[in-house]
Protein backbone atom coordinates (compact mmCIF):
# COMPACT_ATOMS: atom_id res chain seq x y z
CA UNK A 1 0.00 0.00 0.00
CA UNK A 2 3.05 2.57 0.80
CA UNK A 3 4.75 1.59 -2.24
CA UNK A 4 1.48 2.47 -4.37
CA UNK A 5 1.13 5.56 -2.89
CA UNK A 6 4.91 6.51 -3.01
CA UNK A 7 4.53 5.64 -6.64
CA UNK A 8 1.10 7.90 -7.32
CA UNK A 9 3.31 10.96 -5.66
CA UNK A 10 6.03 10.38 -7.85
CA UNK A 11 3.82 10.54 -11.20
CA UNK A 12 1.85 13.33 -9.77
CA UNK A 13 4.96 15.43 -9.61
CA UNK A 14 6.47 14.11 -12.80
CA UNK A 15 3.16 15.26 -14.47
CA UNK A 16 3.52 18.71 -12.54
CA UNK A 17 6.94 18.99 -14.25
CA UNK A 18 5.61 18.13 -17.56
CA UNK A 19 2.74 20.34 -17.08
CA UNK A 20 5.16 23.42 -15.90
CA UNK A 21 7.46 22.97 -19.05
CA UNK A 22 6.47 25.92 -22.13
CA UNK A 23 5.11 24.12 -25.23
CA UNK A 24 7.72 24.42 -27.91
CA UNK A 25 6.19 27.26 -29.64
CA UNK A 26 6.54 29.07 -26.19
CA UNK A 27 10.21 28.24 -26.24
CA UNK A 28 11.01 29.35 -29.73
CA UNK A 29 9.36 33.11 -29.16
CA UNK A 30 11.85 33.84 -25.93
CA UNK A 31 14.62 33.82 -28.32
CA UNK A 32 15.68 37.13 -29.95
CA UNK A 33 14.64 37.29 -32.95
CA UNK A 34 16.00 40.20 -35.71
CA UNK A 35 13.42 41.05 -38.36
CA UNK A 36 13.32 43.05 -41.63
CA UNK A 37 11.36 45.99 -39.76
CA UNK A 38 14.34 46.07 -37.17
CA UNK A 39 16.48 46.56 -40.10
CA UNK A 40 14.75 48.90 -41.57
CA UNK A 41 13.79 51.24 -38.38
CA UNK A 42 17.63 51.05 -37.50
CA UNK A 43 18.73 51.73 -41.34
CA UNK A 44 16.26 55.11 -41.77
CA UNK A 45 17.26 56.41 -38.48
CA UNK A 46 21.18 55.80 -39.48
CA UNK A 47 20.01 57.82 -42.42
CA UNK A 48 18.63 60.08 -40.95
CA UNK A 49 21.40 61.15 -38.06
CA UNK A 50 23.47 61.09 -40.91
CA UNK A 51 22.17 63.39 -43.67
CA UNK A 52 20.85 66.12 -41.12
CA UNK A 53 25.05 66.07 -39.53
CA UNK A 54 26.54 66.98 -43.29
CA UNK A 55 23.28 69.16 -44.42
CA UNK A 56 25.11 72.31 -44.77
CA UNK A 57 28.09 71.00 -46.81
CA UNK A 58 26.37 69.13 -49.08
CA UNK A 59 23.76 71.64 -50.45
CA UNK A 60 27.05 73.53 -50.80
CA UNK A 61 28.25 70.83 -52.95
CA UNK A 62 25.16 70.29 -54.64
CA UNK A 63 25.13 73.74 -55.97
CA UNK A 64 28.44 74.29 -57.20
CA UNK A 65 28.27 70.54 -58.87
CA UNK A 66 25.77 72.34 -61.28
CA UNK A 67 27.04 75.53 -61.84
CA UNK A 68 30.04 76.79 -63.58
CA UNK A 69 31.49 78.76 -61.23
CA UNK A 70 35.12 77.08 -59.63
CA UNK A 71 35.10 75.16 -56.54
CA UNK A 72 37.66 76.48 -53.79
CA UNK A 73 37.50 75.92 -50.02
CA UNK A 74 37.44 79.67 -49.76
CA UNK A 75 34.34 79.92 -52.29
CA UNK A 76 32.30 77.10 -50.11
CA UNK A 77 33.07 78.91 -46.84
CA UNK A 78 31.82 82.43 -48.17
CA UNK A 79 28.93 80.34 -50.08
CA UNK A 80 27.81 79.18 -46.63
CA UNK A 81 28.21 82.84 -45.02
CA UNK A 82 26.27 84.44 -47.47
CA UNK A 83 23.46 82.27 -47.69
CA UNK A 84 23.40 82.18 -43.70
CA UNK A 85 23.93 86.16 -43.56
CA UNK A 86 20.98 86.60 -46.19
CA UNK A 87 18.65 84.17 -45.59
CA UNK A 88 19.47 82.74 -41.56
CA UNK A 89 20.51 79.38 -40.42
CA UNK A 90 18.06 77.36 -41.04
CA UNK A 91 18.35 78.17 -44.81
CA UNK A 92 21.60 75.96 -44.39
CA UNK A 93 19.46 73.27 -43.97
CA UNK A 94 16.88 74.09 -47.34
CA UNK A 95 15.97 71.11 -49.01
CA UNK A 96 16.91 69.27 -45.68
CA UNK A 97 13.24 68.06 -45.39
CA UNK A 98 13.27 66.58 -48.90
CA UNK A 99 16.10 64.63 -47.95
CA UNK A 100 14.72 63.45 -44.55
CA UNK A 101 11.93 62.14 -47.17
CA UNK A 102 14.51 60.52 -49.41
CA UNK A 103 17.16 59.22 -47.16
CA UNK A 104 15.26 57.52 -44.58
CA UNK A 105 13.09 55.01 -46.80
CA UNK A 106 16.64 55.19 -48.91
CA UNK A 107 18.74 53.97 -46.16
CA UNK A 108 16.61 52.02 -44.66
CA UNK A 109 16.19 50.11 -47.92
CA UNK A 110 19.67 49.73 -48.46
CA UNK A 111 20.70 48.36 -44.92
CA UNK A 112 17.88 45.97 -44.55
CA UNK A 113 18.43 44.55 -48.05
CA UNK A 114 21.64 44.57 -47.49
CA UNK A 115 21.28 42.12 -44.37
CA UNK A 116 18.95 40.32 -46.41
CA UNK A 117 21.57 40.03 -49.43
CA UNK A 118 24.46 38.81 -46.91
CA UNK A 119 22.49 36.20 -45.62
CA UNK A 120 21.25 34.63 -49.26
CA UNK A 121 25.09 35.17 -50.27
CA UNK A 122 26.12 33.55 -47.17
CA UNK A 123 23.56 30.54 -48.20
CA UNK A 124 24.54 30.08 -51.32
CA UNK A 125 28.31 30.30 -50.36
CA UNK A 126 27.99 28.10 -47.41
CA UNK A 127 29.01 31.24 -44.94
CA UNK A 128 26.15 31.44 -42.47
CA UNK A 129 27.15 33.57 -39.86
CA UNK A 130 30.45 34.45 -41.25
CA UNK A 131 31.80 37.37 -43.15
CA UNK A 132 31.83 36.92 -47.02
CA UNK A 133 34.25 36.40 -49.03
CA UNK A 134 35.63 39.21 -50.92
CA UNK A 135 33.21 39.40 -54.14
CA UNK A 136 29.81 38.23 -52.27
CA UNK A 137 30.59 41.17 -49.97
CA UNK A 138 30.80 43.73 -52.68
CA UNK A 139 28.14 42.29 -54.70
CA UNK A 140 25.92 42.18 -51.17
CA UNK A 141 26.41 46.12 -50.92
CA UNK A 142 26.27 46.82 -55.03
CA UNK A 143 22.71 44.83 -54.80
CA UNK A 144 21.99 47.06 -51.98
CA UNK A 145 22.42 50.32 -53.42
CA UNK A 146 21.21 49.79 -56.39
CA UNK A 147 17.82 48.28 -54.68
CA UNK A 148 17.84 51.54 -52.67
CA UNK A 149 17.93 53.57 -55.30
CA UNK A 150 15.97 52.00 -58.03
CA UNK A 151 12.70 52.41 -55.04
CA UNK A 152 13.42 56.23 -54.08
CA UNK A 153 14.94 57.95 -57.25
CA UNK A 154 12.35 60.49 -57.35
CA UNK A 155 12.84 61.91 -54.14
CA UNK A 156 16.90 62.36 -54.92
CA UNK A 157 15.15 64.41 -57.78
CA UNK A 158 13.33 66.66 -55.91
CA UNK A 159 15.93 67.42 -53.24
CA UNK A 160 18.10 68.60 -55.57
CA UNK A 161 15.95 70.70 -57.05
CA UNK A 162 15.18 72.37 -54.01
CA UNK A 163 18.74 72.76 -52.48
CA UNK A 164 19.34 74.66 -56.34
CA UNK A 165 16.59 77.21 -56.04
CA UNK A 166 15.42 79.85 -53.83
CA UNK A 167 11.86 79.32 -51.65
CA UNK A 168 9.81 81.09 -53.84
CA UNK A 169 10.13 78.69 -56.62
CA UNK A 170 9.12 75.80 -55.14
CA UNK A 171 7.48 76.16 -51.53
CA UNK A 172 7.57 72.67 -49.92
CA UNK A 173 8.17 68.80 -51.41
CA UNK A 174 4.42 68.10 -53.02
CA UNK A 175 5.21 71.32 -54.71
CA UNK A 176 7.95 70.04 -56.49
CA UNK A 177 6.36 67.23 -57.53
CA UNK A 178 3.84 69.40 -59.17
CA UNK A 179 5.30 71.86 -60.82
CA UNK A 180 7.63 69.42 -62.59
CA UNK A 181 5.26 66.79 -63.61
CA UNK A 182 3.32 69.86 -64.91
CA UNK A 183 5.57 72.13 -67.02
CA UNK A 184 8.35 69.43 -67.73
CA UNK A 185 6.49 66.23 -67.55
CA UNK A 186 6.46 62.86 -65.32
CA UNK A 187 9.44 61.72 -66.98
CA UNK A 188 12.07 64.16 -65.78
CA UNK A 189 11.51 62.76 -62.22
CA UNK A 190 13.84 59.91 -63.83
CA UNK A 191 16.23 61.97 -65.32
CA UNK A 192 19.61 61.33 -64.23
CA UNK A 193 18.18 57.88 -63.52
CA UNK A 194 21.52 56.00 -65.62
CA UNK A 195 24.17 57.55 -64.07
CA UNK A 196 22.75 57.38 -60.60
CA UNK A 197 22.91 53.66 -61.20
CA UNK A 198 25.85 53.66 -62.67
CA UNK A 199 27.02 55.08 -59.75
CA UNK A 200 25.60 53.45 -56.86
CA UNK A 201 27.10 50.20 -58.21
CA UNK A 202 30.38 50.81 -57.58
CA UNK A 203 29.82 52.96 -54.72
CA UNK A 204 27.55 51.36 -52.69
CA UNK A 205 29.96 48.00 -53.07
CA UNK A 206 33.03 49.58 -52.37
CA UNK A 207 31.70 51.40 -49.42
CA UNK A 208 29.93 48.38 -47.81
CA UNK A 209 32.78 45.94 -48.72
CA UNK A 210 35.39 48.33 -47.08
CA UNK A 211 33.31 48.66 -43.80
CA UNK A 212 32.82 45.07 -44.04
CA UNK A 213 36.58 43.91 -44.75
CA UNK A 214 37.80 46.39 -41.76
CA UNK A 215 35.54 44.74 -39.12
CA UNK A 216 36.55 41.19 -40.18
CA UNK A 217 40.15 42.39 -40.21
CA UNK A 218 39.68 43.87 -36.98
CA UNK A 219 38.21 40.90 -34.79
CA UNK A 220 40.73 38.89 -36.29
CA UNK A 221 43.32 40.71 -35.03
CA UNK A 222 41.52 42.15 -31.22
CA UNK A 223 39.61 38.75 -30.64
CA UNK A 224 36.85 41.19 -30.04
CA UNK A 225 33.69 40.34 -31.62
CA UNK A 226 32.21 44.07 -32.01
CA UNK A 227 35.00 47.59 -32.50
CA UNK A 228 34.41 50.10 -29.99
CA UNK A 229 31.94 53.47 -31.55
CA UNK A 230 35.25 55.36 -32.20
CA UNK A 231 36.38 52.53 -34.49
CA UNK A 232 33.28 52.12 -36.08
CA UNK A 233 33.50 55.82 -37.05
CA UNK A 234 36.82 55.12 -38.40
CA UNK A 235 35.91 52.48 -40.69
CA UNK A 236 32.91 53.97 -42.03
CA UNK A 237 34.94 57.27 -42.93
CA UNK A 238 37.20 54.94 -44.49
CA UNK A 239 34.74 53.33 -46.82
CA UNK A 240 32.93 56.60 -47.37
CA UNK A 241 36.55 57.95 -48.38
CA UNK A 242 37.10 55.43 -50.91
CA UNK A 243 33.30 54.79 -52.48
CA UNK A 244 33.21 57.97 -53.01
CA UNK A 245 36.16 59.12 -54.82
CA UNK A 246 35.45 56.00 -57.02
CA UNK A 247 32.12 57.21 -58.12
CA UNK A 248 32.36 61.01 -57.98
CA UNK A 249 32.14 62.29 -61.81
CA UNK A 250 28.79 59.99 -62.21
CA UNK A 251 27.39 61.90 -59.28
CA UNK A 252 28.17 65.30 -60.80
CA UNK A 253 26.96 63.95 -64.16
CA UNK A 254 23.80 63.02 -62.31
CA UNK A 255 23.47 65.79 -60.47
CA UNK A 256 23.73 68.37 -63.96
CA UNK A 257 20.73 66.58 -65.49
CA UNK A 258 18.77 66.37 -62.34
CA UNK A 259 18.81 69.89 -62.27
CA UNK A 260 19.02 71.36 -66.42
CA UNK A 261 15.32 72.31 -65.85
CA UNK A 262 16.28 74.93 -63.79
CA UNK A 263 19.74 75.98 -64.79
CA UNK A 264 19.22 76.55 -68.70
CA UNK A 265 21.57 73.76 -68.79
CA UNK A 266 20.32 70.86 -71.60
CA UNK A 267 21.65 67.86 -70.86
CA UNK A 268 20.21 64.54 -71.63
CA UNK A 269 22.86 61.69 -72.06
CA UNK A 270 25.59 60.30 -69.93
CA UNK A 271 28.08 60.84 -72.60
CA UNK A 272 26.86 64.23 -73.97
CA UNK A 273 26.80 65.69 -70.22
CA UNK A 274 30.27 64.60 -69.69
CA UNK A 275 31.65 66.16 -72.47
CA UNK A 276 30.07 69.19 -71.83
CA UNK A 277 31.44 69.57 -68.59
CA UNK A 278 35.07 68.68 -69.89
CA UNK A 279 34.75 70.98 -72.60
CA UNK A 280 33.44 74.13 -70.65
CA UNK A 281 35.41 73.08 -67.76
CA UNK A 282 38.20 70.53 -67.81
CA UNK A 283 38.30 66.92 -66.40
CA UNK A 284 39.36 68.19 -62.32
CA UNK A 285 37.58 70.94 -62.39
CA UNK A 286 34.27 69.85 -64.17
CA UNK A 287 33.71 65.92 -63.44
CA UNK A 288 35.51 66.38 -59.79
CA UNK A 289 34.17 69.83 -58.49
CA UNK A 290 33.73 69.69 -55.05
CA UNK A 291 35.88 66.72 -54.74
CA UNK A 292 37.49 68.38 -51.50
CA UNK A 293 34.61 69.02 -49.86
CA UNK A 294 33.47 65.49 -50.47
CA UNK A 295 36.07 64.04 -49.05
CA UNK A 296 35.15 66.20 -45.90
CA UNK A 297 31.67 65.86 -45.61
CA UNK A 298 31.42 62.25 -47.22
CA UNK A 299 33.51 60.12 -44.84
CA UNK A 300 31.74 61.82 -41.76
CA UNK A 301 27.92 61.20 -43.16
CA UNK A 302 29.15 57.89 -43.94
CA UNK A 303 30.87 57.09 -40.42
CA UNK A 304 27.85 58.51 -38.70
CA UNK A 305 25.58 56.81 -40.73
CA UNK A 306 27.39 53.12 -40.16
CA UNK A 307 28.32 53.91 -36.35
CA UNK A 308 24.45 54.58 -36.05
CA UNK A 309 23.14 51.13 -37.25
CA UNK A 310 25.56 49.29 -35.64
CA UNK A 311 24.63 50.84 -32.32
CA UNK A 312 20.89 51.02 -32.55
CA UNK A 313 21.42 47.38 -34.51
CA UNK A 314 23.26 45.94 -31.28
CA UNK A 315 20.63 47.60 -28.79
CA UNK A 316 17.54 46.46 -30.42
CA UNK A 317 19.26 42.96 -30.13
CA UNK A 318 19.97 43.24 -26.32
CA UNK A 319 15.73 44.69 -25.96
CA UNK A 320 15.05 41.08 -27.82
CA UNK A 321 17.11 39.14 -25.43
CA UNK A 322 15.89 41.02 -22.64
CA UNK A 323 12.82 40.08 -23.70
CA UNK A 324 11.53 43.96 -23.92
CA UNK A 325 9.34 43.72 -27.68
CA UNK A 326 6.93 40.85 -28.52
CA UNK A 327 6.16 39.24 -31.80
Amino acid sequence: MAHRVSEQRRLSVAQTSVLALPPPTQAKDLRPRWTALDSLLCGAFAGAVAKTVIAPLDRTKIIFQVSSKRFSAKEAFRLLQCTYMKEGLLSLWRGNSATMVRVMPYAAIQFCSHELYKAQLGGHYGYQGKALPPFPRFLAGSLAGTTAAMLTYPLDMVRARMAVTAKEMYSNIMHVFVRISQEEGVKTLYRGFAPTILGVIPYAGITFFTYETLKKLHTEKTKRPQPYPHERLAFGACAGLIGQSASYPLDVVRRRMQTAGVTGWSYTTILGTMRAIVTQEGVVRGLYKGLSMNWLKGPIAVGVSFTTFDISHNLLLKLHQTNCFTH
